[in-house]
């Protein structure tokens, strides 16, 4: 935990779409910077310094591009720091600005990561050899394939799991304006008639190929204090962690890995959360293929082992469940995969501060943003809450 208090203040996002054909990488970044220091009442002159990730730079085919993006996030002359945790990395760059302002280094700090995928292709740069490890093969699903497996045959779960998630997700992101996809009409059966990808994972259970960006502003207890007396809401950071482990070793659980249950179980100690699921009211998890959820919902301490699935099959993952998961339309609605882990952060944000208009689940105090990145290996998360820790 933090010495010192910290709150988020603002959030920003682009309209997340497959091809920003309309704009540059720069240029699009900029869209998310400016809309999150709106939302915070703030202009870049009040930025003390700046937290910036994205995915592999392979991804887009071009390195370090923060370096000539400078100017345009507004970096020249303040502390630039770049984090990378592969997939996880939005949730990441959203922590390490928390721990800026919490360390009493800075008093106002912008997070900011992105993805345009457009500009490459991230499903050949996950597929070529890496040394000393074994190739993933066909893009994320190839490789995330066995582990549904699995929990399937482990858990006893029945087929329609994923499909109920998919289903209930891209409702959830047709409430929302920002979502890629806004598909209100898809249902259980339309999912499970969709093509089989990798088995058991479906067309429709998969998550997009996105263009966008996404910034958060995080400030000191003052910063926040203010923000408050001037009656604007703030979203105070409870507790974080981020956990990592090996890609491969023996015995390695790759269903419910170590690092997620590890970072998990330190999240709520510091947070003083004896009971996740009665006293979070809403989760953003990192689902890009639809049967995670169940596989989240027990790896993160929400459900034991292996009744995850009964959770979502009863329909308390809804918007108006016990744990409404995803409220946002998830990962499965929108993946700028550089920028969906903190889209995670930000969206429990946006649910504490109440601003989530259609999406918005009803009298939320706490809630929790969340992601993993590599082979399941990176975690990272941080429960927010409406009320100073």
């Amino acid at each position: 935990m933090s010495r010192n208090r910290v709150a988020v203040l603002g959030t920003g996002q682009t309209k997340y779409v497959a091809k920003r054909l309309d704009i540059t990488m720069a240029g699009m970044v900029r869209e998310a910077i400016d809309r999150a220091l709106a939302d915070a009442h703030l202009t870049m002159d009040d930025i003390d310094a700046i937290a910036i990730g994205k995915a592999p730079d392979l991804f887009e085919g071009s390195m370090m591009p923060e370096l000539s993006m400078a100017e345009a996030i507004g970096a020249v002359g303040k502390p630039l720091l770049r984090v990378h945790t592969a997939g996880s990395v939005g949730a990441s760059t959203a922590i390490v600005g928390a721990s800026m302002v919490g360390s009493g280094i800075h008093r106002r700090v912008l997070a900011v990561s992105w993805e345009k995928q457009s500009e490459s292709n991230a499903m050949w740069a996950l597929s070529i050899p890496v040394p000393f490890t074994m190739p993933v093969g066909a893009g994320a699903g190839g490789f995330f394939a066995p582990h549904v497996r699995s929990y399937i045959h482990n858990s006893g779960a029945p087929e329609h799991i994923g499909a109920m998630v998919a289903a209930k997700d891209r409702r959830n992101g047709a409430k929302n304006p920002l979502a890629h996809l806004h598909q209100p009409d898809l249902t259980v059966e339309k999912v499970m008639a969709s093509q089989m990808l990798w088995d058991p994972i479906r067309f429709d259970e998969t998550c997009p190929s996105s263009d966008g960006a996404c910034a958060v502003v995080l400030g000191d207890e003052a910063t926040a204090d203010d923000a408050i007396a001037e009656g604007r809401k703030v979203a105070w950071v409870h507790a974080t962690a981020m956990r990592t482990e090996p890609l491969s070793y023996s015995h390695r659980n790759v269903v419910s890995p170590q690092a997620g249950r590890d970072a998990s179980a330190a999240l709520w100690r510091d947070a003083g959360i004896t009971n996740p699921l009665e006293e979070v009211d809403t989760a953003e998890i990192y689902v890009p293929f639809s049967w995670f959820e169940p596989m989240w919902l027990e790896n993160l301490g929400f459900m034991p082992e292996y009744q995850g699935w009964k959770f979502t099959e009863a329909g308390e993952t809804e918007i108006g469940g016990k744990l409404p998961v995803n409220a946002s339309g998830g990962v499965l609605s929108s993946n700028p995969i550089g920028a969906s882990g903190m889209i995670r952060c930000a969206e429990a944000a946006i649910q504490v501060m109440g601003k989530g208009g259609d999406h918005q689940v009803p009298d939320v105090r706490k809630a929790f943003g969340h992601a993993y990145g590599g082979g399941s290996q990176y975690f990272s998360m941080w429960l927010l809450g409406a009320d100073k820790p």
